[in-house]
């Protein structure tokens, strides 16, 4: 991974494209709006259950990236382990990106 991901989601969120939260990205998938939902590589595992069970039963891309939740809420400005992604142009490019790190 590199920083250039943690700008592009600063972007994102700057963008409105971005919701944190376990609870408000499962929601978001229930409701069809997270196209990607990224998690911190120090998410708490028990608080992904709810975030895993939402991304399979409604077939989300689920990615554990390769930053702590500091770094993850240092770059987004809020504490946050787990965010979800509603723009399909933020979410392909960020998947691009995952790709080529």
């Amino acid at each position: 991974m590199n920083d250039r991901l943690l700008s592009f989601l600063g972007l994102c969120k700057r963008a409105g494209f971005l919701i944190s939260g376990a609870d408000t990205v499962a929601k978001s998938m229930r409701d069809h709006k997270a196209l990607l939902v990224l998690s911190a590589n120090d998410f708490s595992e028990n608080s992904l259950k709810t975030v895993r069970k939402a991304a399979d039963e409604y077939k989300v891309t689920l990615k554990t990236i390769d930053y702590s939740k500091d770094e993850l809420s240092f770059a987004l400005g809020k504490h946050c382990g787990v965010i979800g992604v509603t723009d399909k142009g933020f979410a392909d490019k960020i998947l691009l990106m995952l790709r080529e790190a």
